[in-house]
């Protein structure tokens, strides 16, 4: 085995960063042996010197400013797990002024700066590698960029969120409230103290994006997402799907269609009970890839946590270890095309909405009109309880986003209906 050492300067060392440390001590020889050399924590940039962790690294290591990690000569690669655009951008980009190969977590920094930074590492021949921004410790990106280089791409379809799915798991296991499972979440720790990031769909978002984007081979960003969160999920909601054999998820689906446009969207939507993602429960994550000759691939896991996400992150340690041994590089930025979003307003798709209306006689006339007015078929309909209480569903067959749009627009107007209290999506083959 060489006895050649290389050094990784940390940037962060919370709960992944800590995992990572452990994992390079404790799998040493192993890690020697696939990389071709040994690997060795130097430096590790920390906002609280005085904090006490439970890493195997001397106390000389730790250092509060993440600049000096970057600019030490002693630091062959920099591994980043501080999250966020800045300071992480500016650090990144530094590393590679400095001529040193970045190994990042950081989805949201990948979702939105994506182009500068692989710009910059293509420009200085480095690596960037990212496994664990989507997914945790589920091998997602690799696959997409380099097993499934042959193959063409046409949808990817998956929950990538954690705590969503945790909430969701919980609304339809044991009845609980939005509220209730929320706070649940964050009991457990799965869900931040403000969980907006999650529930309202920006961290699945900023990962479609990126899956999007090695997935078609153009470069997509996080703004281009159509994006709804699960706030708005109710009970009534899910007990309805359970009725119709379907299950609420947070989905997030890339889809690349016949005219080579890109269509990116985050939103609570209706699955078939039947349908693998279907039993992915608590915090588990789960992506389907849908190929031309492959047919359907499904990678499942947990897609957070220390540890797993910790595990992603040193195999893209070890692999960049291997091509400076090597002097080599890996697979750059593979953005080759340069295609369009579609506009939301343009997709087609199955609708669910629940309305409560007027119990009188013709209601269901006037509501199927608007619905006719604006190209939207019913497939299914049905009554719910009487009087003040009298609530209609409806199922419909796949019409465009932007006539259903225009439809609920005209509902909310309608005098027989007292309020549109639900409308999701269903993502099912007709």
């Amino acid at each position: 085995m060489s006895e050649r050492v290389l050094r990784v300067g940390m940037l962060g060392c919370g709960n992944v960063g800590a995992a990572v440390i452990r994992l390079l001590h404790e799998h040493r020889d192993d890690i020697q042996r696939r990389a071709g050399c040994h690997l060795e924590v130097a430096r590790v940039a920390v906002r609280d010197l005085a904090k006490r962790r439970d890493v195997p690294l001397d106390a000389s290591r730790f250092v509060s400013d993440p600049m000096e990690v970057v600019e030490d000569l002693d630091v062959d690669i920099v591994c980043e797990l501080i999250g966020g655009n800045e300071p992480a951008g500016s650090l990144v980009l530094a590393a590679f002024d400095r001529d040193k190969p970045v190994v990042t977590a950081n989805k949201e920094l990948l979702a939105t700066r994506g182009r500068e930074l692989f710009d910059a590492s293509d420009a200085k021949g480095l690596d960037l590698y990212f496994e664990a921004a989507v997914g945790g410790g589920i091998p997602l990106i690799r696959p997409l960029k380099e097993s499934l280089t042959g193959e063409r791409v046409r949808r990817v379809l998956g929950i990538v969120n954690g705590t969503t799915n945790y909430i969701l798991t919980r609304m339809t296991d044991d009845g609980s409230s939005f509220d209730d499972a929320l706070r649940e979440a964050q009991r457990l720790g799965y869900a931040e103290a403000d969980p907006g990031a999650d529930v309202d769909g920006h961290d699945a978002a900023a990962k479609c994006s990126i899956l999007a984007s090695i997935a078609f081979n153009a470069r997509v960003v996080a703004s281009d997402v159509f994006r709804e969160g699960i706030s708005r999920v109710t009970t009534e909601d899910i007990e309805f799907a359970r009725r119709l054999g379907y299950v609420v998820k947070l989905l997030a689906i890339a889809e690349l269609d016949d005219t080579e446009r890109i269509a990116v969207r985050v939103h609570p939507a209706m699955i078939p009970a039947t349908h693998p993602l279907a039993s992915v429960r608590d915090a588990f994550n789960a992506v389907f890839v849908e190929g031309e000759k492959v047919g359907e691939l499904m990678f499942y896991g947990r897609g957070a946590g220390g540890d797993a996400t910790a595990t992603a992150v040193v195999g893209d340690l070890i692999t960049v270890a291997r091509n400076l041994v090597a002097d080599a590089r890996g697979i750059g930025c593979t953005c080759f095309y340069e295609r369009t979003i579609r506009p939301m307003v343009e997709m087609t798709g199955q609708y669910y909405i629940l309305l409560r209306v007027e119990d009188r006689p013709g209601v269901l006339a006037e509501i199927a009109r608007v619905l006719g007015d604006n190209a939207v078929s019913i497939k299914s309909v049905w009554q719910e309880g009487t009087g003040r209480d009298a609530q209609l569903v409806f199922v419909t067959h796949r019409a465009r986003e932007g006539a259903f749009q225009q439809a609920v627009a005209e509902l909310h107007a309608l005098q027989a209906v007292e309020e549109v209290r639900s409308v999701l999506r269903v993502e099912a083959e007709e």
